[in-house]
């Protein structure tokens, strides 16, 4: 019984700082607004912040790869990877922009939406993933000052990243290495 009551408490735990770390990222970011009817949770998007994180992604792969020893030390075939996540999260980003329209704000609950915004999201995670991996593997060959450009950029990103998640209810428990503006304006994205 003993186990059971200690899963209890570590789920209750987890739930507590899931909602902790959600209701904080969602109410600094003033990207959504969330609202609670009965059961049923509805989130609003700020379609303007949905293509900026989108553009980041984009940006922070162009700021990476046109670092010269990074791509050299990376290796073409490396390169070829991250630039075709590149290009998914660029169509990813054109189909949400296609979905949203004109719209100032979409509700996260509608399906197309919804499916568009992930998509959005998986295609950060990837690039992240893929730069993350690329600069670890160039970093015994890429001097310092040269290596630092292309992790200020990886952590802004990565930052985009969390708050993204963070926007959606997906909660990561590492903490964002910059606020939201500072990764928007180091990967070149304004609001």
């Amino acid at each position: 019984m003993a186990d059971l009551n200690s899963f209890a408490v570590r789920q209750t735990r987890r739930g507590f700082l899931k909602g902790a770390l959600a209701g904080t990222a969602l109410g600094a970011l003033g990207a959504c607004t969330v609202t609670k009817s009965g059961n049923v949770t509805t989130i609003t998007l700020n379609v303007a912040r949905v293509k900026a994180y989108g553009q980041a992604g984009i940006n922070a792969v162009a700021t990476v790869l046109s670092i010269a020893a990074v791509a050299s030390a990376i290796g073409a075939p490396a390169v070829a990877v991250i630039e075709t996540a590149s290009v998914a999260l660029s169509a990813a980003l054109t189909s949400f922009s296609s979905a949203a329209g004109s719209s100032v704000a979409v509700s996260y609950d509608d399906t197309t939406i919804k499916s568009a915004v992930n998509s959005v999201l998986a295609d950060l995670q990837t690039i992240a993933s893929d730069l993350s991996s690329a600069i670890a593997g160039a970093s015994s060959t890429v001097s310092r000052s040269v290596l630092s450009d292309a992790n200020t950029a990886l952590s802004a990103l990565k930052t985009i990243v969390s708050v993204f998640e963070g926007l959606l209810g997906v909660v990561s428990l590492s903490t964002p290495a910059m606020t939201e503006s500072q990764a928007l304006r180091i990967l070149r994205v304004s609001l």
